[in-house]
C-alpha cells in the first residue's frame, strides 16, 4: 500500500480557510485532517470538513452528465455523454447569444471560495458571451460598504492577535458554529482574564459561553452604536489624541450622538438603559488605561435595511477610543480586502464588448419572473448555476421555484450532489470536490495565502469548473489564448507579486508548503493610515452624502418591525431570524447523513411567553407563516429566543424538510440601505400550531 500526504486548503464559506493535511492510501483519500503546523487552524477542523471524504464519496454524488426526461423539479435525468452535453448547451447559448447575449444569465457564489474554481476561467467564458453580470451580493456586501465608507477597505484586526485581548465583543455572531478559530482564541483570551461579551438578539452557542449576553431586537444595532458612542462622548472615554490626528468629523459626530440617549437607545433596542452605560463605560474605560480591547463583528448585524449603517457605526467605536493602537485592539469584520489578489487578470474583464446589465443575485425570484421591457432588457432564457443553490438559499423561495419551472427557460446547473436546484435544471454537469482539483485561496478570517493540491483523480467523469467552461468555450468557438491556460497557470498569477503584502510568493513553494502569511503590519491603523480618500477613519463621509446617503452614523429602522411598519406587525408580531446550524454550512453538508442526523430536523426555537400565547408546547409541529409564504418546523421551548423573536437554524435542502421547505419561504427579496444586500434578519411572521 501506498500513503502519501497531500496539503490542502478548506475551500468552504467560512472565515477560517483551514489547511488541511489528506491522507491518501493507493489512491483514496482515508483522512482529512487539520494542519497541525498552520497558526490559525492548529490541527483542528469543525465537525463539518472532518468529515470531508464522507461527502467526496458519498453514495450520491453525481458522477455523469445528465439530462432531464421528467418535469421541472421532478428530478427525473437521465445519463448522457460530456459530448452530448456540451454540443446541446453550446447550440442553445449560440443561439440565445446571436439575439440577446444579456438573455443569458452565470448564477454563483461561494461553493468555492478558491481563486480558481470560483471565478476565473467561468467569468472569462461570460465575458466572452457578453451575458449578463451577476451582482454577487448574497452574504456580505452591505457590511463591506459600511466598513468601506469608514475605514476604507476589509482590513482589521489580525485573528492571531485576538487572544491577547483583555475584551472581546462578538457582536452579531456564533463563531463556535461559524468561525472556530477565532472562537479558540477567544478562550485562551478568556483564560488570561479577558472579559467576552456578546451582542446578539439569540442566545446562541457562543453567547451561552460568553461573561454577558445583551439582546437587541433584530435591526436596531446602529442604534446601540450610537447610544456607545453617546455615553463614550458625553463620559470623556475617549482618546483625543487618536481622534484628532486620525479621524475626520468629529464635532459633526458629537452632534449626531447627543441624539441617543441611553433611553432612547434602550426602548428602539429593546434592552435596558443600564445595559447601554455599562457596556460604553466598560469598553471605553479599559481602553482608556491602555488595555487592549476588540470587537469581532460578523454578518448578521448587516442582513436588515439598515445592516450596512450597522456595521459603519460599529466601525465608529475603535477609532473613538484608540483601540486600533493595540495589536489585539480594533475590530474584524472580514479580513479579504488584505490580499493583494489579481482578479482583473483572472476573470478578464477585457474581453466584454460592452458592459451588459447587471441582475442582482438576491432577486432572482423576480427577475426569472420579469419579462422582456425597456428598462428590464430581454427576459432571462438561460441561467448556468454554479457554486450555488439557489432553490434553497435565495430569498423568497416561491418566486425563485416559479421562475426556474419557466418551460421556456433553459437552465444548467453544474454539480457536486443532487440539490434542490438541480433538480431543477435541464443539463447537470458533475463537478469536482475540494479533494480532486487545484484551486488557491485567500481568507476573510485570517491572513494566509493558500495552496490546495488534488489528493485524488476525479471521481467518475467529474471534471473541475474550470475545464467546463474551457470545453463550452472551445464548443461555441472562443479561440483566445486565456482559454487554454491551465489551472496551474491561472494560480500562479492568482496574487499580485508587485505588491508588497505578497512578497516572496511563489506558486510551486506555496504548492509545497500550502500557505504563506501576507506581509501586514501587526495593527495596521495604530498611526492612521486608513484606506479611506482621506487617509482617516471617516465618522463623516463625504463619498456617502455624494452617494445619497447619510454622511454620519444613523439609525435606518428595519423595514419589517412594529415601529416601522405597525400594520404589519399586528398581523405578523413575531420577528424572525434564520442563522446557520451548526452542522451545515449554508447548504452545504444538509446531505451527508452523519450531519443531518445531529441537527435532527428542522426546528423553531420560540421563547415561552411567545409559545404559551399560541397554546404550542415543546416537540408540536408549528407553522411559520407571512404574506410571503410558510414552512413547517418543530418548536423548541427556550429563552434562547427572546421574547417576540423566532430562531429557524438553517439553510435545510427544501426537499429533506419536513414539508419540503424552508425558511427562506418567508424572507424578502428588499434589499440593504447599502451595498445591494438582502435582508434575511428583517422578517415579521406569525407561527401557529398544526393541527395533527
Amino acid at each position: 500500500m501506498t500513503t502519501t500526504q497531500v496539503r490542502a486548503a478548506c475551500p468552504l464559506d467560512c472565515p477560517d480557510t483551514c489547511a488541511l493535511l489528506v491522507t491518501v492510501e493507493d489512491g483514496v483519500a482515508t483522512a482529512v485532517k487539520g494542519d497541525p503546523d498552520h497558526p490559525t487552524t492548529a490541527g483542528v477542523l469543525c465537525t463539518k470538513v472532518a468529515r470531508y471524504t464522507e461527502r467526496t464519496y458519498h453514495e450520491d454524488r453525481l458522477l455523469y452528465p445528465l439530462k432531464r426526461v421528467g418535469r421541472k423539479g421532478e428530478g427525473k435525468f437521465e445519463r448522457i455523454s460530456w459530448e452530448e452535453a456540451l454540443d446541446t448547451i453550446a447550440g442553445k447559448l449560440t443561439a440565445i447569444a446571436a439575439r440577446a447575449p444579456e438573455a443569458i444569465l452565470p448564477y454563483s457564489y461561494c461553493g468555492t471560495m478558491g481563486l480558481i474554481q470560483g471565478e476565473s476561467m467561468s467569468s472569462r467564458f461570460f465575458n466572452k458571451l457578453g451575458a449578463s453580470l451577476l451582482d454577487r451580493t448574497i452574504c456580505a456586501t452591505a457590511g463591506f460598504t459600511g466598513y468601506k465608507y469608514t475605514v476604507g477597505a476589509s482590513v482589521g484586526t489580525d485573528m492571531e492577535q485576538f487572544q491577547n485581548a483583555k475584551l472581546l465583543i462578538i457582536w452579531g455572531g456564533n463563531p463556535i458554529a461559524s468561525n472556530l478559530h477565532f472562537w479558540t482564541r477567544a478562550q485562551e483570551a478568556k483564560r488570561n482574564g479577558a472579559k467576552l461579551i456578546a451582542i446578539d438578539p439569540y442566545r446562541s452557542l457562543t453567547a451561552e459561553k460568553c461573561h454577558q449576553h445583551i439582546a437587541p431586537l433584530p435591526g436596531t444595532d446602529s442604534a446601540l452604536a450610537l447610544g456607545l458612542m453617546h455615553v463614550l462622548i458625553n463620559e470623556d472615554l475617549l482618546d483625543h489624541d487618536y481622534i484628532a490626528n486620525y479621524t475626520l468629523g468629529f464635532a459633526q459626530l458629537r452632534q449626531r450622538a447627543q441624539e441617543w440617549t441611553p433611553e432612547r437607545t434602550a426602548a428602539t433596542c429593546g434592552i435596558t438603559a443600564q445595559e447601554v452605560i455599562d457596556l460604553a463605560r466598560l469598553y471605553g474605560g479599559m481602553a482608556k488605561a491602555g488595555e487592549p480591547v476588540a470587537i469581532r463583528a460578523n454578518y448578521g448585524v448587516q442582513r436588515v435595511r439598515g445592516g450596512g449603517m450597522a456595521v459603519r457605526n460599529i466601525a465608529c467605536l475603535p477609532a473613538l477610543v484608540g483601540a486600533w493602537r493595540h495589536a489585539a485592539g480594533g475590530m474584524q469584520l472580514s479580513s479579504s480586502g488584505s490580499f493583494p489578489t489579481n482578479k482583473p487578470w483572472l476573470q478578464r474583464t477585457d474581453l466584454l464588448k460592452k458592459i451588459p446589465r447587471t441582475i442582482n443575485m438576491t432577486t432572482i425570484g423576480d427577475d426569472l419572473l420579469r419579462p422582456a421591457s425597456p428598462d428590464f432588457g430581454p427576459a432571462v432564457e438561460a441561467l448556468i448555476v454554479y457554486n450555488s443553490n439557489p432553490l434553497a438559499i435565495a430569498p423568497e423561495s416561491d418566486k425563485v421555484m416559479r421562475g426556474f419551472l419557466r418551460e421556456d427557460l433553459f437552465t444548467v446547473v453544474l454539480e457536486q450532489f443532487q440539490t434542490d436546484t438541480a433538480d431543477y435544471a435541464d443539463i447537470v454537469l458533475p463537478a469536482t470536490t475540494q479533494l480532486e482539483h487545484i484551486d488557491a485561496h485567500t481568507s476573510y478570517g485570517h491572513l494566509y495565502m493558500m495552496a490546495n493540491n488534488p489528493a485524488i483523480a476525479p471521481m467518475g467523469e467529474a471534471k473541475p469548473n474550470t475545464e467546463i467552461f474551457r470545453l463550452l468555450a472551445a464548443k461555441m468557438g472562443f479561440d483566445d489564448d486565456c482559454f487554454k491556460e491551465s489551472d496551474d497557470q491561472l494560480a500562479a498569477q492568482a496574487f499580485n507579486t508587485r505588491d508588497v503584502r505578497a512578497v516572496g510568493f511563489d506558486w510551486d513553494a506555496l504548492k509545497r508548503k500550502g500557505w504563506q502569511k501576507l506581509n501586514m503590519r501587526d495593527a495596521p491603523f495604530a498611526q492612521g493610515g486608513f484606506f479611506t480618500p482621506s487617509g482617516k477613519c471617516e465618522f463623516y463621509s463625504a463619498q456617502m452624502e455624494k452617494d445619497g446617503l447619510d454622511p454620519l452614523p444613523a439609525y435606518v429602522p428595519p423595514y419589517e418591525s412594529v415601529a416601522s411598519n405597525p400594520a404589519l406587525a399586528a398581523r405578523y408580531p413575531l420577528a424572525m431570524i434564520s442563522p446557520p446550524a451548526r452542522n451545515f454550512l449554508n447548504s452545504t453538508f444538509v446531505n451527508v447523513k452523519s450531519l443531518r442526523a445531529a441537527e435532527g430536523e428542522p426546528h423553531l426555537d420560540i421563547h415561552p411567553d411567545d409559545s404559551a400565547a399560541r397554546g404550542i408546547a415543546a416537540g408540536d409541529m408549528v407553522r411559520i407563516f407571512n404574506d410571503r409564504g410558510s414552512f413547517v418546523a418543530k418548536a423548541r421551548v427556550t429563552d434562547k429566543a427572546r421574547a417576540g423573536l423566532v430562531v429557524g437554524l438553517s439553510v435545510w435542502w427544501k426537499k429533506l424538510a419536513t414539508d419540503g421547505k424552508n425558511a427562506n419561504e418567508v424572507t424578502s427579496q428588499q434589499l440593504t440601505d447599502m451595498g445591494r444586500a438582502p435582508t434575511f434578519y428583517d422578517t415579521l411572521v406569525q407561527v401557529e400550531k398544526v393541527s395533527a
